[in-house]
């Protein structure tokens, strides 16, 4: 008989691994900082690929509740130049490859998927100590603590639970990226709308682009991406939301108005995101009673398959766990010697996708990888 399974983050792959663990009749309880389900904005709109993100759901006997929450039209891809001009244009061609949702969507069905009470909500982690023999004792900030034999660490970027297994801190990749949002776009910004289109939008040069998206509801989320130092991005004071806002448009300031719009006319204030990376072959010695998944394990620059390889480790460990009841360490061996190869070929390709985004050749590599003819970079 499996013991219960204590995983600790409620991101999609924390929800996968118990979804697909309460499919095979294994018990789990995930731990999760936020107060409730939906305390905070869940992030926007991600891509599931057929190969990872759709499998894990198919594993997890979601397809159809994913169907569902597709956001149609959203795989039409756009690559502007800094003056508007259309380099590429590509509609959404409704193979459902790759089909887009909102991540706040997605967790949904997955927390609707699983028992009344798996989540405990208000759980923040602070320490998880070893204390022999493959048991493991959870210490929370409300003032709590909990024993398990089996931990899994969902907890993103930065994991408490991954000091159990490493030392490896994430480092900054020397990009940040600015998010901001226009609501109801079509209708109070119809020129930033416009050159978005139906889908997503890159406009990129070396060292600095925008990327867009829509999202349900004429929503525009965008992304500006900066190459620049930690230092750089310390000196923009993000607390005066009009000088941030001057402060990062003025690195776009010959750019076209329809384009820096996405940034000046934002219905939020910028946030930066700093983007930080584990090492590309990051790993560990098998540590008796846990294991990782998802960023927690392998951190790596936005490639849009971040969200894909969490749901996919989830998905794979809880088979793992299910194919060898009573065996633990069997499961999380195998799991690890599959992640930890899978994710260094993730990583490899998250940067050669930055260098095509923000490197010296930006765009024309990015659309030669669309499959559209690239002009002659100068």
């Amino acid at each position: 008989m499996s013991p219960q399974v204590t995983i600790v983050g409620a991101g999609l792959g924390g929800l996968t691994l118990a979804r697909v663990l309460h499919v095979h009749g294994i018990t789990a309880a995930v731990y999760d900082a936020d107060p409730s389900p939906w305390s905070r904005p869940q992030g926007g709109q991600l891509d599931i690929h057929e190969h990872n993100g759709q499998a894990a759901l198919a594993e997890a006997g979601l397809t159809a509740e994913f169907r569902a929450i597709v956001h149609e039209g959203a795989q039409a891809t756009r690559v502007l130049a800094p003056d508007g001009a259309v380099l590429l244009d590509e509609p959404d061609d409704g193979a459902g490859v790759r089909p887009e949702v909102l991540r706040g969507d997605l967790r949904r069905v997955l927390l609707d998927s699983l028992p009344a009470g798996t989540v405990r909500w208000g759980k923040k982690l602070v320490r998880a100590t070893a204390r022999g023999a493959g048991r493991h004792e959870l210490a929370f900030a409300d003032g709590t603590t909990t024993r398990t034999d089996v931990l899994v660490g969902a907890d993103g970027a930065w994991s408490k639970v991954r000091p159990l297994l490493s030392d490896a801190i994430p480092q900054h990749t020397g990009m940040t990226a600015v998010e901001t949002y226009l609501l109801d776009a079509d209708r109070r910004h119809p020129e930033a709308a416009e050159a978005v289109g139906s889908g997503a939008m890159y406009a990129l040069t070396p060292g600095k682009g925008v990327i867009a998206h829509r999202e349900a509801g004429g929503v525009l989320h965008t992304y500006v991406e900066l190459l620049r130092d930690a230092e750089w991005f310390a000196a923009v004071d993000f607390g005066d939301r009009a000088a941030a806002t001057a402060r990062i448009a003025a690195e776009f300031a010959d750019w076209a108005p329809e384009l820096t719009a996405l940034i000046t006319d934002g219905d939020t204030a910028p946030v930066a995101r700093m983007i930080h990376a584990l090492p590309d072959e990051h790993r560990w010695e098998r540590v008796p009673g846990v294991t990782l998944i998802g960023d927690a394990a392998h951190l790596m620059p936005p490639s849009g398959e971040g969200a894909n390889l969490a749901m996919f480790d989830g998905s794979e460990l809880g088979k793992m766990i299910a194919a060898h009841p009573g065996d633990v360490e069997r499961a999380f061996a195998l799991h690890e010697e599959a992640m930890f190869a899978r994710s260094a070929a993730e990583a490899v390709e998250a940067h050669a996708t930055v260098e095509l985004c923000l490197g010296e050749d930006a765009p024309f590599g990015l659309i030669a990888l669309l499959g559209g003819n690239a002009p002659v970079s100068a």
